[in-house]
């Protein structure tokens, strides 16, 4: 009981928020602060020495041990004053801008009984509260950052709480264990499809296998698939039975459509040849096949439509029965990667397990939580502490960074990298002093380096693997947020989000820059959001059933604005799926070729070549309840702003205004001394 508070506070430092302070005091349990989900607890009624209407308003009182007085700190706008507060007028309470009544004056609390330290006449706080610009307030202090995205949006965004995740801490020895077998079983898939079916894998299907049992998965490992039903991909399958017996392409010349019949009638007679195949298939096939032959031989003059219709009426013939007679084979390579990926799943658990051991610890089974407790949407939360890290090197270069791991180097260039500092610095409450910042981007960096089977580094623009990445233009977001209150990325990464709060691929490494977990797993109540899926069917399908939900549930303002790309299928897809929804309120298309996307990496490539024309038109519905409709009504204006905002070439006019902004100058040199190591 002697312990004394160690609080410095001088006239010029005064405290942005209370340090910590280390008491004695046995507390009774009545009368205990309750953990909040960011590690904050909230305390019951009255703590200090100061009137009910001051602490209704965030005012808490604290002892200045070296300048001996006591000094006043507002929890929700970061005050600090030396003098008593003057009380405020209470706001209104407004159903609608208030749903929840957190504005509202709340019911008179029980007194606490204050707890006083020998020798002084102050009284002792009896719960700690870390301050979070995501639990109401505003952030504690503005850093200026330049860049294509904004920051210090705050979020409209409530959700139910949620249980910690039950992962590893990011570590570099498991992620370059777990990515060297991913990368393993990405050459697996494509030797079995040579030896088997003698096709090169299909393109980008790999990722796609990915993204679709990600849908599925409850397994253990956030990356490789390891307990999913049904265990063969439906995606895969249907991707590999496409390019059978070849992969077909649009040729370019006539003497092309000629050479690609001539292939794909060989390959089919010769897989029914090749294969076990029954009597009747085998004869429907070699028929067809013949007379292409003769038909080949005896045409002179043929045009490139008469080949392609050619074409067509011969994969309309021998497909069923082809599809038939490789069906088993296909459904093999199928189950051996799912299979091969349960098997490497185990590996890298037991890798883990062994790094948790070193240190004395052991991963929690998994938790559940049931609880109606709203609160503002925050970071996902681990359950255990984080082992220690190995060293990452850091070496500046110029205008990027390398990040290099046991010989593995990443590149980021600089101003992403101060972007994932002022993430983590919103985010991140275990790393105060950035001791593990850049372990834990060089292992963000490698697990999407992985995921999407390329070269970070590679600027290789014309790959459709960026187009999962590929983001919305900095004046779509500057709209959306202006026009219909968007502050919540649905799909984004620490690498592309305009926003501090977004959902992504994976929780465990994405968490400390501000991810919250998986949209599918997300139970938000109201708040505006942006929907931009990756081209996965079935995760869009899966997205559009969630956003169903969670619209039915709430009475409470909810609106989702979602972009998905123009592509009609001969199935019902996942765009059909999102027309015919009962709470679309409105819907519109942007041709192809006249609006733009931010190219999906971003991050390594020039300011140049962000840029990238879209090839495909681009739908876009508002999906909203009652109270959202009421709230962020698509009128025409509205829309209207929208589309003007995607007129290719608004984004370098944004830039263009903003250099020649005079306040651009200090902007930039105060983003200079944002990166702290």
């Amino acid at each position: 009981m002697n312990e004394e508070i160690d609080v410095k506070v001088t006239p010029e430092e005064r405290p942005l928020w209370p340090p910590l302070e280390h008491s004695a005091v046995q507390i009774p349990p009545q009368h205990m602060p309750i953990p909040s989900p960011q590690g904050a607890p909230l305390s019951h009624g009255v703590e200090y020495e100061l009137p009910f209407e001051l602490q209704q308003q965030g005012w808490k009182k604290f002892w200045s041990k070296r300048e001996n007085r006591p000094y006043f700190w507002n929890k929700l706008t970061g005050e600090s004053l030396w003098e008593m507060p003057m009380v405020k007028p209470q706001p209104h309470f407004d159903p609608i801008t208030d749903p929840l009544g957190i504005c509202a004056p709340p019911p008179p609390a029980p007194v606490i009984p204050v707890v006083h330290m020998p020798n002084t006449s102050v009284p002792v706080p009896v719960a700690k509260r870390r301050a979070s610009e995501e639990i109401g307030g505003p952030q504690v202090k503005k850093f200026v950052l330049a860049g294509p995205w904004d920051l210090d949006v705050p979020t409209n965004v409530i959700i139910l709480e949620r249980a910690p995740c039950s992962y590893m801490h990011s570590h570099p020895e498991v992620e370059a264990y777990r990515c060297s077998l991913l990368a393993k079983l990405r050459q697996c898939y494509q030797e079995l499809c040579h030896s088997r079916e003698s096709i090169d894998a299909p393109k980008d299907s790999f990722n796609r296998w990915l993204m679709e049992r990600k849908v599925i998965d409850t397994g253990y490992d956030p990356l490789l698939p390891s307990n999913c039903y049904p265990e063969v991909s439906l995606s895969m399958y249907k991707e590999i039975m496409n390019d059978i017996p070849i992969k077909l392409v649009r040729p370019k010349f006539t003497g092309d459509a000629r050479k690609q019949l001539s292939r794909y009638a060989e390959a089919a007679k010769k897989i029914m040849e090749s294969r076990n195949a029954e009597a009747e298939s085998r004869k429907v096939v070699k028929w067809n096949v013949d007379e292409t032959f003769q038909w080949l031989r005896k045409t002179v003059g043929a045009t490139y439509d008469d080949f392609q219709d050619r074409l067509a009426h011969l994969k309309q013939q021998c497909q069923p029965h082809l599809t038939e007679t490789v069906k088993a084979s296909v459904e093999g390579i199928c189950l051996k990667i799912y299979n091969l990926s349960v098997e490497y799943a185990k590996k890298v658990k037991e890798k883990s397990n062994a790094i948790l051991k070193e240190h004395g610890m052991e991963l929690p089974p998994p938790m559940s939580m049931h609880t109606t407790r709203k609160v503002w949407c925050y970071p996902v939360q681990f359950a255990i502490g984080c082992p220690r890290l190995p060293v990452v090197e850091y070496l500046p270069d110029r205008d990027q960074a390398l990040l290099r791991f046991q010989g593995d180097t990443l590149v980021i260039n600089s101003t992403h990298l101060q972007k994932l500092e002022h993430l983590y610095r919103h985010s991140c409450f275990d790393d105060r002093k950035f001791e593990l910042f850049i372990p834990r981007v060089w292992v963000m960096l490698k697990r999407y380096a992985t995921f999407l089977g390329l070269n970070p580094s590679s600027n290789n623009a014309n790959s459709d693997v960026q187009d999962t990445q590929q983001s919305l233009p900095v004046t779509v977001f500057e709209c959306l947020n202006r026009t219909f209150g968007v502050t919540f990325e649905c799909f984004a990464s620490p690498l592309n989000c305009y926003f501090k709060q977004f959902c992504s691929a994976f929780a465990d490494c994405d968490s400390y820059f501000g991810s919250r977990g998986s949209f599918l797993q997300l139970k938000a109540v109201s708040g505006s959001f942006e929907a931009h899926p990756p081209y996965s069917e079935e995760l869009m399908e899966a997205s559009v059933n969630h956003m169903e939900r969670l619209l039915g549930d709430s009475p409470e303002p909810l609106s989702f604005v979602v972009l998905m790309p123009d592509y009609r299928e001969p199935t019902p897809s996942a765009l059909e799926r999102l027309e015919s929804s009962q709470f679309k309120r409105k819907q519109v298309t942007i041709p192809a070729f006249e609006h733009e996307f931010r190219h999906g990496f971003q991050h390594v490539l020039n300011k140049s070549e962000l840029n990238v024309r879209s090839v495909h038109g681009t739908v876009i519905v508002w999906l909203q309840n009652s109270a959202g409709h009421q709230r962020w009504e698509p009128s025409e204006d509205r829309v209207q702003a929208l589309l003007e905002a995607f007129r290719p070439g608004r984004e370098r006019e944004r830039d263009r205004q903003e250099l020649l902004s005079p306040t651009r100058q200090g902007s930039t040199s105060d983003s200079k001394d944002v990166l702290v190591h």
